[in-house]
């Protein structure tokens, strides 16, 4: 019996793979637990379109990730510091803080992809990198200024 796996099958199969399973596994298992469909030929149509958008949205996501990418590289953020002594920081610039830099100049990044490459604990100029999408890391910029409204 050949069906289309709608779910992942431990030792079967994989989302959309078309597989062949013994009649009884497919009609009393499979089929009704909804992990597979009946591979009819309009079944079987109906997944090579869906695979055809999925590999559309796929590339529209890459031509996107490449566009930001090149917006990241040319971008720089401004995180403003309340200092102390010898301007030393009050704490640590974080991921978080250059997520928020980001998001005030309309770039929504999450923060978890965001990693700083050493910690931020002076004033100055340092970089951060962004895990995009497969090797697309884009490094940004972060200048670490004193806060003037802090009054130091």
């Amino acid at each position: 019996m050949k069906l289309i796996l709608k779910e992942d099958v431990e030792k079967l199969g994989s989302p959309g793979e078309l597989v062949e399973v013994k009649p009884g596994y497919g009609r009393n298992y499979l089929i009704p637990q909804g992990k597979a469909v009946m591979a009819t030929p309009g079944a079987i149509k109906e997944y090579e379109e869906q695979q055809r958008q999925a590999e559309l949205r796929a590339e529209l996501t890459v031509e996107k990730a490449k566009e930001l990418a090149q917006k990241l590289e040319a971008t720089s953020v401004t995180i403003p510091v309340s200092v102390g002594e010898d301007d030393k920081i009050h704490g640590t610039v974080t991921n978080i803080d250059v997520a928020e830099a980001l998001e005030e100049r309309d770039i929504l990044i999450d923060r978890r992809k965001i990693s700083i490459d050493q910690d931020i604990k002076t004033l100055g100029e340092y970089t951060a990198t962004i895990d995009l999408l497969g090797d697309l890391n884009p490094q940004i910029k972060i200048w670490v200024v004193k806060d003037e409204e802090s009054g130091s």
